[in-house]
C-alpha cells in the first residue's frame, strides 16, 4: 500500500507541475536566452513563480517516485505514471485559462490509456 501512495504523490505532483509551468509559460512573453534576467521576475512575478513551481514540484514528484520504486515492482510503477497524462488532459480541458478543446479522439486515447492502467494492475494482483 505505501507504494500506490508514494506513486500517486508522485502523479499529483507531476500533473501540478505540467499545469503550472504550462500557465506561467502562458503569461510570459516570447524570451530568447540573453532576456532572461533577474529583471524578468519584477516584470512577471506571478508567471516566474509558477514555472519555478513547476519545476520544483517535478523535483518532489521526482523523490516521491524514489520511494514508489523501493515497494512496487516497476512493471506495475512505471505505466502508473501515465495516469498524469489523463489528468493533465482534464484539467486542461475543465481548468479556466487552459482553453484546450476536448475533442473525441483524445478523450478515447486517454480512456484507452486509463484502461491499459487498468490492466496492468489488475495483472499483478
Amino acid at each position: 500500500m505505501k507504494g500506490y501512495a508514494w506513486a500517486t504523490c508522485s502523479i499529483i505532483l507531476v500533473t501540478l507541475a505540467q499545469l503550472l509551468m504550462k500557465w506561467g509559460m502562458q503569461h510570459l512573453p516570447l524570451l530568447s536566452l540573453r532576456d532572461i534576467s533577474p529583471s524578468l521576475l519584477f516584470s512577471y512575478p506571478m508567471s516566474v513563480l509558477a514555472v519555478a513551481g513547476g519545476i520544483a514540484g517535478y523535483a518532489l514528484s521526482m523523490l516521491c517516485w524514489f520511494y514508489a520504486l523501493l515497494y512496487l515492482p516497476l512493471s506495475l510503477a512505471y505505466p502508473l505514471l501515465s495516469i498524469s497524462y489523463a489528468l493533465v488532459y482534464a484539467a486542461a480541458v475543465f481548468l479556466p485559462g487552459f482553453n484546450e478543446p476536448a475533442t473525441v479522439l483524445k478523450t478515447l486515447g486517454v480512456g484507452f490509456i486509463l484502461f491499459g492502467v487498468s490492466l496492468i494492475n489488475k495483472s499483478h494482483k
